[in-house]
């Protein structure tokens, strides 16, 4: 038998992968779907995580991690609460205008804290739910009942209103204050957003909405190379978990020619070059140990390596190569990585677990690492959590670079490829399949 240390990249990967998934059966309520933010004890629910669970059930049944009956009564469960659920005003409700609150008590469901109504969490959930929709898709009663309930969540939500009045979305509301006054601007997540608002048969939001979106983006050069800035990794990643955005370009992207996916692939890039610069001379950056991305960070000290003092973030949308920096990486970015730039992803994992063997928890990456704090273990901080959201972008990007599978499945989805064409992309997979369509019509 080979020890880790021989194991061949495709064990590795798949060993990771499978851990990962087990975060979602491990940390959710059976009875309703709900998916913990975190795997610290009494946290509430993320429904973020929720949408990362849900697409990661339709991979478990194909790698035979659970079986389809077990992945379709999960589901069915999921979409019955967020479906039946209370929408209102109250304090007990789960939601408004089909939104839907960020955190929810995993055993009520009720609004936890005092949370916004989170227009991209709701994003999240509702990419979950349609891939739930596009997989399930058998005559039978059971699978025909959870496409319902995914039309009855998606079609609910009032995209419009969420706009107040204004060009671009809102990022949230709260029931004693209104809308918060930032709205989605600026290169970032809220691609995925935007394209599930403009394909609304309910409540669309206009195209000068995403073109006011895509006119806020900053570009930078890298080389001669123009590229979209965002400093967070998991900007770069989130969106694409779901959306094949191979060979396929909006406006923006069309006038510079390049895409989507190639910027990601350029801001890899960016990252590892910034980790093997490493201007802030924090302890551990090298070109195979980056990953600069929204996560938690150390409590305030001067415990540090190196005669190092440099002013610790706590939780922080930490970014290369404009920043901020504290030494802190996220150490599941590179696995995450996988099917933009294979190799960086492989070396990377490679060489964190070299260097740090016991980071993982039961085979899971934590949130976040700071092998500059000084403590008894090479790894320095580390984060005691493992995320949600983390787990099932692992999930699901690797299951993209082994097979397409979501991404597959997304293409399929008339949502998706809707929101993608009133959004004004073109070509690649979105007219290759439109001419299949017309054949089989024909």
């Amino acid at each position: 038998m080979l020890t880790r240390t021989e194991e061949t990249d495709t064990a590795l990967v798949d060993r990771l992968q499978q851990a990962a998934f087990n975060y979602f059966p491990k940390h959710s309520n059976p009875d309703t779907g709900l998916v913990a933010d975190t795997s610290v004890s009494g946290v509430p629910c993320s429904i973020a995580a929720v949408g990362f669970a849900l697409s990661s059930y339709a991979v478990a049944v194909e790698r035979g991690w659970m079986t389809r009956a077990e992945a379709i009564r999960r589901t069915t469960t999921t979409l019955c609460f967020f479906a039946n659920g209370h929408q209102g005003r109250e304090r007990h409700a789960i939601g408004y205008r089909g939104f839907f609150y960020h955190f929810l008590h995993m055993d009520t469901g009720h609004r936890a804290w005092n949370s916004e109504l989170s227009t991209i969490d709701t994003t999240l959930l509702v990419a979950g739910v349609l891939t739930a929709a596009a997989y399930f898709d058998g005559d039978d009663d059971a699978e025909t009942e959870i496409r319902r309930l995914a039309t009855v969540i998606y079609e609910r939500i009032d995209w419009h209103w969420a706009l107040n009045k204004g060009e671009t979305i809102c990022m949230g509301w709260k029931p004693g204050s209104g809308f918060l006054r930032w709205r989605w601007q600026g290169y970032d997540e809220a691609v995925l957003l935007y394209t599930l608002a403009l394909a609304s048969p309910t409540h669309p939001i206009p195209q000068s909405s995403y073109d006011a979106f895509t006119a806020s983006y900053s570009w930078m050069l890298s080389g001669d190379q123009a590229y979209l800035y965002a400093g967070p990794l998991f900007i770069h990643l989130f969106s694409h978990a779901w959306i094949d955005f191979r060979g396929i370009r909006d406006r923006p992207m069309a006038e510079r020619d390049w895409d989507y996916f190639r910027n990601t692939q350029l801001c890899i890039e960016v990252q590892r070059d910034y980790a093997i610069r490493n201007p802030g001379h924090f302890v551990g950056y090298s070109k195979d140990v980056w990953g600069l991305s929204a996560c938690d960070g150390p409590p305030p000290t001067r415990n540090m390596r190196g005669g190092r003092r440099p002013r610790v973030l706590g939780y922080a949308a930490r970014g290369a190569p404009l920043g901020p920096d504290d030494g802190t990486i996220a150490p599941w970015a590179a696995l995450a990585s996988l099917p933009y730039d294979r190799q960086a992803a492989l070396s990377g994992v490679r060489a964190l677990l070299s260097a740090y063997p016991d980071m993982l928890y039961e085979d899971r990456f934590p949130g976040g690492f700071n092998p500059t704090v000084k403590t008894s273990r090479p790894e320095g901080w580390v984060d005691d959590r493992c995320v949600g959201i983390d787990q099932g972008l692992l999930v699901m990007t690797i299951e993209n670079d082994r097979s397409d599978f979501i991404w597959s499945l997304m293409r399929k989805s008339e949502v998706i490829r809707t929101g993608l064409q009133r959004a004004g992309f073109t070509g690649g997979w979105l007219e290759e399949d439109a001419e299949d369509r017309e054949r089989k019509i024909a």
